[in-house]
């Protein structure tokens, strides 16, 4: 280690370690040290340090601003439009006509994609949605549905609100969507797709860390979180599903990512098949 460009002993990956886990519930196992030496190692020489001494001082000490920096660089935003497609297809199917129906008294529609990235997944969440109200307006015209996408990941976050996505990356999006929820745009890096006001308009995006305090007082009747809880150990993932009942209105559906499962980690939710639950408690 002392040959690199900024030496990291044991002691600095272990702090590494803590601050990861105490700040965010992430679990840095020894096998991601490289990719962290790799992303931190670019805060090192934006910071101006020579050594993994000094960047931690500086987290430590500077602690507000350098953390956001820090969260940043180890998390990992893989996505991409309508991953895991069965979901988005339960929920025109299954999810939307008992969700609208069992909301007919209040006309509102609430959903949750909590770790939502760079935005693929609620904008495909928006896509399915505008496309189930339209095809069911004569019943549900002027319903009240919004859709809140949070993450921890600041940068993320901002450019899910640009709502500007590479052609190239779109694979996942059909062309009637494209050509419905989309506009075309050749930009520095490429030929965009620019989100219409249709599906930006039910998107809000807010920063949050899920283990800290959540602010929403509502309940949610659908919840998204994919690939999110893999990062997490099962004592933090058992508090977090726990929450995430409490949070959802009774009898709302949970979605969570293909390598996931909520056995022994909660009680409160009945399986109904790929990765797809209903909570019951």
């Amino acid at each position: 280690m002392e040959s690199r460009e900024f030496p990291m002993t044991d002691a600095n990956f272990t702090h590494i370690k803590n601050v990861a886990y105490d700040r965010t519930g992430i679990v840095l196992g020894d096998h991601k040290r490289e990719m962290v030496y790799s992303r931190l190692a670019r805060r090192c020489r934006a910071l101006g340090v020579n050594d993994f001494d000094q960047y931690i001082h500086i987290l430590e000490s500077q602690e507000g601003e350098e953390l956001s920096h820090f969260v940043n660089s180890i998390t990992t935003n893989l996505t991409s439009f309508f991953r895991e497609k069965h979901h988005f297809d339960f929920l025109t199917e299954t999810v939307f006509p008992d969700v609208f129906k069992a909301n007919a008294a209040t006309r509102k529609v609430r959903i949750w994609s909590a770790g939502c990235s760079t935005g693929e997944e609620p904008y495909s969440l928006a896509i399915t949605l505008a496309n189930f109200l339209k095809l069911n307006s004569h019943k549900y015209k002027d319903w009240d549905v919004k859709i809140l996408a949070t993450d921890l990941d600041s940068n993320v976050l901002d450019k899910g609100k640009r709502g500007a996505y590479l052609v190239s990356g779109a694979d996942g999006l059909s062309d009637s969507d494209r050509k419905e929820y989309f506009t075309e745009s050749d930009q520095e890096d490429g030929h965009h797709l620019l989100a219409k006001e249709k599906i930006r308009n039910l998107i809000t995006f807010n920063r949050l860390n899920l283990l800290h305090k959540w602010p929403m007082k509502g309940k949610f009747d659908v919840i998204f979180c994919r690939n999110v809880v893999i990062y997490f150990d099962k004592d933090t993932q058992k508090v977090l599903f726990d929450r995430y009942a409490n949070q959802l209105k009774d009898a709302g559906y949970l979605m969570i990512g293909h390598s996931e499962n909520l056995h022994r980690v909660s009680t409160r939710f009945s399986a109904l098949g790929n990765t797809r639950y209903k909570k019951i408690n």
